[in-house]
């Protein structure tokens, strides 16, 4: 479909997301069959998001609310392909999407990270590479996805800087802690292999297979490891992102400086995470509200 190569090349989007784009366009096609695209109407659309709201999957689980709503952001921005190219269908302003209700951002006390870390191990290599991993999440602030394709050529351990490629290929700066650079010091002097990825997968048996870590295999690692530490909360890779921004915003962090830092394209995305990192509200409620004459 030329409207799948366009996200890629012709937008600069990643192939994940092209490649999801076609599933969710591909649900479109089992909801109403082969149409043309003159067929795509406003009533269509109606049917199909009922249909996606019951739809199950493989694993017989329903769609998640957002996820419905990537389905619409796909077909909006194949509308728009086609108002771009002067081809009579639906006016893409007329997908409108589903509000969603904010999740709670979530995300770990000082105390809780000094658990986490505390509950690795210090004798083999796997102990020296899950450390470094959940150093670098804390101090860089990384996505799962950009914690797996750093590659160890790119990483400057005495300037304490890199640089990952994020979201929409877009490239910025990671700074990191002298812990999490001592960290990960002592898990490379671990490997005595030459592959490029920074993060592998180790065996426990005598022949070892290498291979890039994956972002569900970082998942499995950081969920071992809260359990370990006693974290009752859901940890994941991105609640020790979230744990960095709020530990920059508490210690007196500007927005500005924490969006570029996360690689937000908006900053209304960096804030979410005022209202927990703004002590200020709570003296001012304190103070203000409801008090007796």
């Amino acid at each position: 479909m030329d409207f799948i190569e366009d996200i890629e090349v012709g937008r600069g989007r990643s192939q994940k997301t092209a490649e999801n784009y076609h599933l969710y366009l591909e649900r479109l096609i089992e909801f109403a069959g082969d149409i043309t695209v003159d067929k795509i109407t406003y009533n269509m659309v109606r049917k199909w998001r009922l249909w996606l709201n019951r739809y199950r999957n493989e694993n017989g689980d329903n769609l998640a609310p957002i996820t419905q709503n990537y389905h619409l952001i796909a077909l909006r921005s194949f509308l728009k392909y086609l108002a771009r190219r002067d081809v009579d269908s639906l006016a893409p302003e007329k997908i409108d999407l589903s509000k969603n209700e904010i999740k709670e951002t979530s995300y770990l006390t000082t105390e809780e990270v000094e658990r986490l870390f505390a509950a690795v191990g210090t004798k083999s290599e796997i102990d020296f590479r899950d450390r470094a991993i959940l150093e670098l999440l804390f101090s860089g602030g990384l996505r799962v996805s950009e914690l797996c394709n750093i590659d160890r050529d790119k990483i400057n351990i005495k300037r304490r800087e890199f640089m990952v490629r994020g979201k929409g290929k877009k490239d910025r700066p990671i700074f990191i802690s002298e812990h999490a650079a001592a960290a990960l010091q002592d898990y490379l002097d671990t490997r005595h292999d030459q592959e490029k990825p920074l993060f592998i997968s180790l065996s426990t048996s005598d022949k070892k297979t290498i291979s890039r870590l994956t972002p569900r295999s970082v998942q499995r690692i950081v969920s071992k490891y809260a359990f370990a530490a006693g974290i009752t909360k859901h940890v994941s890779p991105h609640t020790l992102r979230h744990s960095f921004a709020t530990d920059l915003l508490m210690n007196g962090a500007d927005l500005r400086s924490v969006q570029d830092m996360l690689g937000h394209s908006n900053i209304s995305t960096t804030q979410r995470y005022t209202h927990i990192t703004d002590p200020r509200l709570k003296e001012v409620h304190q103070k203000f509200h409801h008090k007796e004459n």
